[in-house]
């Protein structure tokens, strides 16, 4: 357990470059042999691409580091639970195991939605742990969107009063 609160942390600070780039706050490491072999963040609209999601960009750096796209006995850590594309990704990339800080209940395939890692009509499936540190995994999403929608008012708000709109 004190492991995997290790490597969540590790996760978020990664949540929190995304957030500083005004990216949805979504972090993710993977580990191999207890050392970080893969980072990522969010990136899907500073990159214009549906696939800069924090995981595929992880599984991508692992998989570089390590010379291999099998990524046997790594485990993922990641602050919202993995949408379709990235548990599809975790499946083909056979990561033994995927830790979870909160889950997704509008696109999570980890339990959610869809259950992809443990689907037993796949080749592999993951051992899967879910809610560590949820409540901070949370609080910086929830956190990110009240923000979010705090400056798109006052947008509004300012775009109406530069037309002589009543605000």
């Amino acid at each position: 357990m004190d492991t995997d609160i290790k490597y969540m942390r590790a996760a978020l600070k990664e949540a929190a470059k995304a957030a500083l780039i005004g990216e949805v706050p979504i972090g993710c490491v993977i580990v191999c042999d207890g050392k970080i072999v893969g980072r990522g963040y969010n990136r899907r609209n500073t990159k214009h691409t549906t696939l800069a999601h924090a995981e595929l960009i992880a599984i991508d750096k692992a998989s570089r580091k390590l010379g291999d796209w099998r990524l046997e006995g790594c485990t993922l850590y990641v602050t919202l639970e993995p949408c379709q594309m990235c548990s599809g990704a975790i499946v083909q990339s056979r990561i033994d195991r995927v830790v979870v800080g909160t889950m997704n209940p509008k696109a999570g395939c980890a339990g959610s939605i869809l259950n992809i890692l443990q689907d037993d009509r796949f080749n592999h499936q993951v051992e899967l742990t879910t809610g560590i540190l949820k409540e901070e995994c949370t609080a910086v999403l929830q956190d990110f969107f009240v923000n979010l929608r705090a400056r798109n008012k006052a947008a509004r708000m300012a775009e109406k009063a530069e037309k002589g709109e009543n605000p």
